[in-house]
């Protein structure tokens, strides 16, 4: 019986041409080969299984090749390839740094560099996993990397270039291996099943390929266990069942529950899935990619992001179609979000049976705003209009001061509306010739519509204390009334205390600081007096007086309050800063302090 040599060993290329997925580096090789333009050093580096140590051989081989082809590939029949296949040259030698990573090592690399090569025009070292060579080693290679012998060249290979010193990288030519693409992994598999009679069909392949992300070994690992679990028949069902991967049916069936909203067969599915022993994590994010495959089949341009199989990729347009693109964002954000608290969550298995049930909610509410319920119609808006207005009028009587100059649209000039004849308290109001610029605080709230409408609204000012923020860009103005009912200095700190409270959450900490510092006190006529400490709290009440005194008299109903500040005496309220001030205030209250401190010989805590 023979010995059974594994499909990454025996299938390892041997020129330049069967290399798979790396023909940005084999093209700049050969051209160097045929220019004779060969650096003293080369390092390839990136991920694993994508062919590093496999061209840094070829690359060998080729160099010394005695009968090399027109497009610079070895003919694998003269001397020196018959000796490298082999493995008896002398000419190319191999250094694992993983293993030969001292200084001792690299001195001994160094003394073999020194004699020439026995036969073949140049001698080669290739050093794999270069970046496990300690510093002091680095540091010993340094000199014989930059400035070798004439027939000495230098193939580092590495996976982690970032631990390599930059010395040594300014030293080399740097090739960066590209991941395999998952169409030439399938390709190559496609390939050698065809070579050892072996049975497969495309989704099978593709599956393996991109479980094996970008690797080419770790494909051809796999295919090799898959030929064995399956007696040489490598289809979709032996992949999934031996590589452990969710079906693709999982995924769809899901998909197509949660678009007709059916909450309890989506959590079905997902215990079924639990119950063949995969894990919720392992779910949610193929879940995710999956809206993410539908939303690439939404357009054909991108078409080519979706890495599967013909046959799956139908599967993917078909349910593209029934799947809105509102819903795809929507539910590739919920699971994403899923997936970022799943392993934080301590009820994992709630955390992604909600995720489920939002997903199931999803449709819903679409088709709500594909039916345009947020919209509202001209004549619906009119009637809003019309009981604001008659509100504001009813509620307050207050004027409200106006100039003469127009206002701009709130959003978008329309057809401006009538201008009806209102009645307040039997009291005919003529029609408004122009539209007014109203003069209110910056922080009073209009309602913003969602169609352009010439109107004069009245704001409500029963909802500014509620709705107080500063989101309109008005210059401010004092709100003027009739109205001066009487309140007494507890309704007063009241509603100073709940603005004071408000401005602390919009992070106003240095007046809510002195708002609150000391208590406000109610004067005659309405007016309140603040005591402060100095010009520069005065300075930062007024640049909040306004919006201030329109809050109080909003919501105390008077409109003749005031506010003026006192400045206090500093003198009566000294703050103590060092340790000394300390000590001699309480030296003033105690002089028995004193000689207490003497006595135990103590010292102050600078």
């Amino acid at each position: 019986m023979d010995n059974f040599i594994v499909s990454a060993r025996k299938y390892r290329p041997a020129t330049f041409q069967t290399v798979v997925g790396q023909l940005h580096i084999t093209g700049t090789l050969k051209n160097a080969i045929k220019n004779n333009q060969l650096a003293q050093a080369f390092l390839f580096c990136g991920p694993r299984g994508v062919g590093k140590t496999t061209c840094a051989r070829i690359l060998a081989k080729t160099i010394n090749c005695e009968n090399l082809s027109p497009d610079a590939e070895a003919c694998g029949t003269c001397h020196s390839c018959i000796s490298f296949q082999n493995g008896n040259s002398f000419s190319i030698h191999e250094l694992d740094a993983a293993s030969n990573n001292s200084v001792e090592d690299i001195r001994s690399l160094i003394e073999q560099v020194r004699i020439p090569p026995q036969s073949g025009k140049y001698k080669i070292y290739i050093i794999d996993e270069v970046h496990m060579l300690s510093q002091q080693a680095f540091n010993a290679f340094l000199k014989t990397l930059e400035e070798p012998p004439n027939y000495a060249i230098f193939i580092l290979a590495t996976t982690e270039k970032h631990k390599i010193l930059p010395t040594i990288l300014s030293r080399c030519q740097i090739f960066d291996f590209n991941r395999i693409r998952v169409e030439d992994i399938a390709l190559h598999l496609a390939e050698i099943a065809q070579k050892e009679g072996i049975a497969y069909d495309e989704d099978g392949l593709h599956l393996i390929a991109q479980k094996a992300d970008g690797g080419l070994r770790d494909a051809l690992s796999m295919f090799d266990q898959i030929v064995s679990f399956s007696s040489k028949n490598v289809n979709y069902k032996s992949v999934i069942d031996n590589l452990n991967i969710l079906d693709y049916d999982y995924y769809f069936k899901l998909t197509d529950a949660i678009l007709s909203e059916d909450v309890a067969n989506s959590l079905l599915i997902f215990d079924e899935i639990l119950g063949n022993g995969f894990d919720g994590n392992h779910f949610i994010t193929g879940l995710a990619s999956h809206f993410r495959n539908l939303l690439v089949c939404k357009d054909a341009s991108t078409l080519k992001l979706l890495e599967v199989s013909e046959g799956i990729r139908q599967k993917y347009n078909s349910q593209s179609q029934a799947s809105s693109l509102s819903f795809l964002i929507s539910a590739l954000n919920i699971s994403n979000q899923c997936d970022l608290n799943y392993k934080t969550s301590k009820n994992q298995r709630l955390q992604v049976e909600l995720t489920l049930i939002k997903l199931c909610h999803i449709p819903a509410a679409v088709n709500l705003s594909a039916a345009g319920i947020p919209a509202i119609q001209d004549g619906q808006i009119k009637k809003k209009l019309k009981s604001v207005d008659e509100t504001v009028v009813s509620e307050s009587a207050m004027p409200i001061k106006a100039t003469a100059s127009p206002a701009p649209p709130l959003v978008a000039s329309a057809p401006e509306p009538e201008k009806p004849t209102q009645v307040v308290e039997n009291k005919a109001i003529t029609p408004i010739q122009e539209v007014p610029k109203i003069e209110i605080p910056k922080s009073n709230v209009i309602p913003k519509l969602s169609v352009g409408l010439n109107s004069s609204l009245i704001p409500n000012l029963n909802d500014l204390g509620a709705n107080y923020s500063k989101k309109e860009e008005l210059e401010p103005e004092y709100l003027s009334g009739d109205s001066k009912i009487e309140f007494n200095s507890d309704m007063m700190l009241n509603f100073w205390n709940s603005y004071a409270e408000k401005i602390k959450k919009d992070g106003k900490i240095n007046i809510f600081t002195i708002m609150t510092a000391y208590t406000p006190v109610l004067l005659e006529n309405y007016i309140i007096e603040l005591p402060i400490e100095n010009k520069i709290q005065e300075d930062l009440l007024s640049s909040e007086k306004v919006d201030l005194l329109n809050f109080l008299r909003v919501q105390l109903k008077n409109f003749s309050i005031d506010l003026q500040t006192k400045q206090i005496e500093q003198t009566q309220k000294k703050r103590l800063y060092t340790s000394s001030e300390k000590y001699e205030h309480m030296l003033q209250k105690n002089p028995h302090l004193d000689e207490f401190k003497r006595k135990f010989n103590l010292d102050l805590d600078y």
